[in-house]
Parts: structure tokens; C-alpha cells; sequence
């Protein structure tokens, strides 16, 4: 019988390692839910600011058209004249300013991305605005 009592005694260990491991398995999951949980909640609460460069897309837009006439044709494609024949054209058909963004930024924009190649992302990085407005 003592050899009987030393099985029940085994069964009794393995099932307590089988127990702490699962215990043990639970607790990982539980970690690794709260820690993507976080992961995915954190930035809605703790807003950093993403666009910080010191020269907004419309002070950008104004500096160019300000500037050397060679440089709106370097950075836009084409030259201040046919800029403001463009704004000119894109009002009379109805065009205008949004609610935070002006005409001629959102020509500069368009013409930057065209010229450039480059995706909203960077275009909203490069004019200080929301993908989502780029997009528009």
C-alpha cells in the first residue's frame, strides 16, 4: 500500500504543477491584454503634439509667395503668375477657403504632393496638418 500512497502522492504533484502552470499561463495572458490594452489607449490620453514644426503649411505658402519668384516654381511646379491664375481660376468655379485651411494652401498642397510624389503622411508632416485634411 505504501507504493500506492507514493503514485497518489505523484498524481498529487503533477496535478499542482499542472495548476500553477496554468495559473501561471493566465497571469501571462492577463499581462499581455493589459499591456496592449495600454498600448492602444495610452495616446488617446497622453497627447503629445505631432506637428511642431515652427513654420505652419500656411506660413510656408506665404513665405513662397513672398520669396524669390524661382523658388514657388522649385518647390510648387510652377511659376507665381500661374499660381495666382489657378487661385483665381479654382475661385470662379466655386472653390474656396475651409473652415482652417486657405485656397491658396490647399493649391500649394495639391501641387506640392503632384510635384513631389509624396504621400499624404509626409504632406501633412511637410504643411503642419491632419492627414485627413491633406486627404480632402
Amino acid at each position: 500500500m505504501n507504493h500506492d500512497n507514493d503514485n497518489e502522492d505523484d498524481e498529487d504533484e503533477i496535478e499542482q504543477q499542472r495548476r500553477m502552470l496554468i495559473a501561471q499561463a493566465a497571469g501571462i495572458f492577463v499581462n499581455t491584454a493589459i499591456a496592449g490594452a495600454l498600448t492602444i489607449i495610452e495616446p488617446l490620453y497622453n497627447k503629445t503634439p505631432y506637428h511642431t514644426s515652427a513654420l505652419t503649411g500656411a506660413d510656408w505658402v506665404r513665405e513662397l509667395l513672398a520669396g524669390h519668384d524661382r523658388r514657388i516654381r522649385s518647390e510648387l511646379g510652377v511659376h507665381k503668375e500661374i499660381f495666382q491664375e489657378l487661385l483665381e481660376s479654382l475661385t470662379r468655379g466655386g472653390i474656396g477657403p475651409s473652415k482652417h485651411v486657405t485656397l491658396e494652401e490647399k493649391l500649394a498642397i495639391f501641387l506640392y504632393i503632384c510635384v513631389t510624389g509624396i504621400t499624404f503622411r509626409h504632406a501633412g508632416e511637410h504643411f503642419q496638418r491632419a492627414t485627413d485634411t491633406i486627404s480632402k
